[in-house]
């Protein structure tokens, strides 16, 4: 295995390990007679260094690492890490979301079937049930996971507007505006032209990577 495989099969080893320990925080949590509502205390710190850790997937495209698209890769890091520090962290508030349950849901099994994927990649052919789980169960994973993050947005940007925090308004010493929730209600609206492609183009990686598996067979 070269150094560059061996990187890359650390790596996605190490997330799939994070995002199951996520997983298994999520449940104990439940176990333990938690709430939704308090869900994010049990989990954030797990939640922060494993998304954070996604950031590198766009430099693993950028360089050629990986056969993936900067934009694409760009696109869903970016949104979940903006979610994770400026919406989660930043703003208490959008933690009491039903949203918040709902995201860790979708972004917990999702990256828990692509970085076992990736990882097997590295060293032999994924099973197919693996194969199939990482085409299909997106179909849920995304509405879900989109609606949760917009539902958490919401409670933040209703938080920011309501106590003006990281907002600066005129006169100041720098003579510029700056309104927290336009940004937060801007990035929301983001959601509407950006999310349909990358959903269907999930589905055309499905119909792609499926049928050919059911060619092979």
């Amino acid at each position: 295995m070269s150094g560059v495989k061996f990187y890359l099969f650390f790596y996605n080893s190490l997330q799939f390990l994070g995002w199951s320990t996520l997983l298994l925080q999520i449940i104990l949590h439940f176990q333990n007679g938690g709430t939704t509502a308090n869900l994010y205390s049990s989990v954030h710190l797990t939640l922060q260094i494993f998304q954070t850790g996604a950031v590198l997937e766009i430099l693993h495209a950028a360089t050629g690492l990986v056969r993936s698209s900067v934009q694409v890769t760009f696109q869903q890091v970016f949104s979940r890490v903006y979610i994770t520090w400026a919406i989660l962290y930043l703003l208490p508030p959008a933690r009491l979301s039903v949203g918040v349950l709902m995201l860790l849901f979708a972004w917990t099994i999702t990256e828990m079937i692509r970085y076992l994927m990736y990882a097997i990649q590295l060293v032999t052919t994924p099973p197919y049930f693996l194969t199939w789980l990482r085409y299909t169960f997106f179909i849920i994973a995304y509405p879900v996971g989109v609606t949760g993050e917009l539902l958490c947005s919401f409670a933040g940007l209703q938080y920011a507007a309501k106590t003006g925090l990281f907002s600066y308004s005129l006169p100041n010493m720098i003579n510029a505006t700056f309104s927290f929730p336009l940004v937060i209600g801007g990035i929301m609206l983001l959601y509407i032209p950006l999310f349909p492609p990358m959903y269907l183009h999930m589905f055309s990686q499905r119909k792609k990577v499926l049928g050919m598996s059911e060619k092979q067979e």
